[in-house]
């Protein structure tokens, strides 16, 4: 009895504790979710540039090297066994210079031998002559019919032919005992050697490079994209690494018909207009090439393309909203990609985190556009 009358009195403070302690715990899980809920809907910070459309002339830049004019690759017109080289890597020449020598020991016997081939077939004529003039007088007389005197004015063709056969074989053989040295054909510099003194090579094999004295000019490599480019170059610029205060202008003087096999570029010779006197052979330059564009492009990174079909895109904000637009890419750069079209002067592209962004999205821009 006396437990329910306790019971009964301390009732209503119990009820009122435990009423207030569910207000607490209603209030502060109220608090706390709508926190979550204020951050969650806090829009992301976003990365931004600002396009510059521009109509001017697109550049680029190309690595070559300098190399003469003619080069020429030069080689035996017999085979054999180098036996001399007179020349090394570098070394300025003449015209008519001798340059390597091959062993002319079998070549000098062949003219040995068509030697007396000749002194066999001048003897055979002279005989063969003699004859002829003999029966002419006996068939002049009429000792003898026309038929023995034609066989002797045959033997006589027969012979001088031979002789001038004999004759020619042996000039052919002076002049392959002339080739066992390899001369000059101009004035210039010896730019490669490839062969040795002992090595046998074949007629025909180039064994030296002579860059010939001149002009000069540089070659590069150019891609398949950019082969109209090039022949549309509007004005070329030449640096050397070498020469840093100096620069040239050039032109293109010839394209390559065709793509090498393996790096599939086009090799591209550019001529110098007023080289500089301290030009050297083998110099590394760099060739800009400007190409005037009549399209109104820009110039945006590539972090800034969101591509996952077929079509290329950016996000563009408008008024902190994020929108996709495609667009349409020209020439790829280190970092930088060219837009042909779908972007604006002035709009405001997302260069980071593109793949993360949403259509309609709102954004904050990190600091000012750039």
């Amino acid at each position: 009895m006396i437990a329910k009358e306790l019971l009964h009195r301390h009732k209503l403070p119990i009820l009122l504790l435990l009423a207030g302690c569910l207000v607490t715990a209603a209030v502060f899980l109220s608090g706390t979710l709508g926190n979550k809920k204020i951050v969650s809907e806090q829009p992301p910070l976003v990365r931004t540039t600002t396009v510059k459309m521009s109509g001017s002339a697109q550049a680029a830049k190309y690595a070559g090297e300098v190399r003469g004019r003619y080069e020429s690759q030069l080689a035996f017109q017999v085979s054999g066994k180098i036996i001399r080289r007179h020349v090394e890597l570098g070394s300025v020449v003449e015209a008519g210079s001798l340059l390597m020598e091959i062993d002319p020991k079998d070549v000098q016997q062949t003219v040995n031998i068509t030697a007396a081939q000749v002194l066999s077939a001048q003897s055979q004529l002279k005989l063969a002559e003699n004859n002829l003039k003999r029966y002419q007088a006996l068939f002049a007389q009429g000792a003898v019919s026309r038929v023995v005197l034609e066989q002797y004015e045959n033997s006589y063709a027969a012979a001088l032919a031979a002789a001038r056969m004999a004759s020619a074989q042996n000039s052919q053989g002076t002049n392959q005992l002339d080739y066992t040295a390899l001369r000059s054909t101009s004035a210039g510099v010896i730019s490669a050697i490839n062969v040795e003194a002992g090595q046998v090579v074949a007629a025909g094999q180039a064994v030296v490079t002579l860059v010939q004295d001149g002009e000069r000019e540089i070659e590069i490599d150019v891609p398949e994209n950019r082969y109209e480019e090039i022949l549309n170059a509007r004005e070329i610029k030449v640096s050397f690494w070498a020469l840093p205060d100096r620069s040239v202008e050039g032109k293109v003087r010839e394209i390559a018909p065709m793509a090498d096999k393996t790096a599939r570029t086009y090799k591209v010779r550019i001529q110098l207009i007023n080289p500089p006197a301290e030009l050297k052979l083998g110099m590394t330059a760099s060739v800009s090439t400007a190409v005037a564009g009549s399209a109104v492009t820009a110039q945006i990174p590539l972090s800034a393309i969101y591509q996952t079909g077929a079509d290329p895109s950016v996000w563009v904000v408008n008024n902190g909203v994020v929108a996709l637009r495609q667009v349409k890419l020209g020439n790829f750069g280190d970092s930088a990609v060219q837009v042909l079209s779908g972007l604006k002067d002035q709009d405001i592209v997302v260069t980071a985190g593109v793949h993360k962004l949403k259509e309609g999205q709102k954004v904050r821009l990190a600091g000012e556009p750039q």
